[in-house]
């Protein structure tokens, strides 16, 4: 029976002070047993908002989390292991592209995936909009499509990481997201509970994204960065932009359709080099000397993602959902496209049914939209500078109004800014 209490551990945070790991594991512990209640979970977590943690004590708490519920064993599988996640984002579907390939090359893919909520996509959704297609994959099964294929894209247990589960909900209605520590300890703990022996991360900044701007994605980085790596998982983080969409396409069937194109090397330029580049991460931890552009070349990677779907039921042939409505939006003067605002665009594709506002609702598969005038492109009155894709003509109405305000022109040439500005690893940042 432990003498601590809620009120002292509170306390010892508001004030500044560093918790031991009993009092981390108790606190946590005592909260998922209901001997704790919200409200004072709540007060600790935003103690933690406002004083911050120490790396130890970030890492106490990952690991509290991870042992809060199930682990993937992934012995069974041979070789290195290596996960890919994204913080996420607007036409993100560099996983899509970026884990076939380094399939393609011989490196062991596990990948748990999560869902869209607010105006990012989720990975899941997106496969599901090929029919026939299941994501539920019992472990057995997942690690012997990993075994065979190279890769498995699959819904996490909801026995792993309850913890992470209950702490966000509290989270999410108290003010308390937006802390490194809490964010790290949530996205690291379910990597680390996945299973994988090493981790590749992908963390955005910008409109689109969760952090504001280069220095905070790349502490929140070199935090996770950390996490991985007192964990035993080698672990390296990419900070990549996200002020622009990623790609031509937002929404689930039409993301993959650009992922298939882009496995073919065709179609956007940014969006084929972000994905060579951490495919190529993940060929590096994973000890596999192949180049990734290879298997891009020669249509490995394609093959690898359709066998990927046929293995978990897709049935690709069958064709991808298609929206009755397509309409047009136009530039109603000559410039130069300086830039897309991605939070105005993920909105838009949120409100014609692409993601979700409530964890509840349904998603649109065939719903979205696709860029036809990218950063840097040069339009005239009347060009078209996005396709509309919905399932009635009020729906595409309702969006127009943010999608012409996302596009700014201007009147002078534009280069397309870098994409990825930095990586981390545990070294430190290059």
């Amino acid at each position: 029976m432990s003498d601590l209490n809620a009120l002292e551990v509170i306390s010892r945070k508001r004030d500044g002070g560093e918790h031991t790991s009993e009092e981390i594991d108790w606190l946590l512990g005592a909260y998922l047993l209901g001997d704790v209640p919200d409200y004072q979970m709540a007060a600790w977590l935003m103690a933690v908002c406002i004083r911050g943690m120490t790396r130890i004590e970030t890492l106490t708490l990952t690991q509290a989390m991870v042992r809060s519920g199930e682990v993937l064993d992934l012995s069974a599988i041979e070789g290195i292991k290596v996960d890919k996640h994204s913080t996420g984002g607007v036409g993100d579907k560099v996983t899509l592209i970026a884990a076939p390939l380094a399939a393609a090359c011989g490196v062991r893919v596990p990948k748990l995936s999560g869902r869209a909520l607010a105006h990012t996509g989720g990975t899941l959704d997106k496969l599901e909009s090929v029919p026939g297609l299941t994501v539920d994959l019992e472990p057995a099964r997942f690690i012997k499509q990993v075994s065979e294929i190279g890769i498995a894209v699959a819904a996490q247990s909801p026995h792993m990481v309850p913890a992470d589960k209950a702490l966000y909900a509290l989270r999410d209605v108290t003010a308390t997201v937006p802390s490194i520590p809490l964010i790290a300890s949530s996205v690291m703990s379910k990597k680390i509970a996945a299973g994988a022996d090493a981790i590749v991360l992908d963390v955005k900044f910008g409109r689109g994204a969760f952090m504001p701007d280069v220095p905070s994605a790349e502490a929140l980085s070199k935090e996770m960065v950390q996490l991985g790596e007192g964990a035993g998982r080698h672990t390296v983080a990419l900070v990549t932009a996200m002020n622009n969409p990623l790609g031509r396409s937002i929404g689930n069937a039409l993301e993959v359709l650009e992922a298939l194109d882009a496995l073919a090397g065709k179609g956007d330029e940014e969006l084929i080099e972000v994905s060579l580049t951490v495919a190529r991460e993940m060929c590096k931890l994973a000890e596999v000397d192949r180049d990734p552009a290879d298997a891009m070349r020669s249509g490995a990677g394609r093959e690898t993602f359709v066998r990927m779907l046929e293995a978990q039921g897709g049935n690709i042939d069958a064709g991808l959902p298609v929206a009755p409505v397509q309409i047009a939006l136009a530039a109603s003067s000559d410039g130069y496209v300086e830039s897309i605002d991605a939070l105005a665009v993920g909105l838009a594709s949120l409100d014609l049914g692409a993601g979700r506002h409530k964890k509840e609702d349904r998603v649109d598969p065939a719903a979205g939209l696709v860029i036809q005038a990218p950063v840097g492109a040069r339009v005239a009155a009347g060009d078209p500078l996005v396709v509309v894709h919905a399932r009635s003509a009020d729906l595409a109405e309702k969006v127009k109004p943010r999608l012409l305000q996302a596009w700014k022109l201007v009147a002078h040439e534009v280069q397309r800014p870098p994409h990825v500005l930095a990586r981390v690893d545990k070294h430190g940042t290059t």
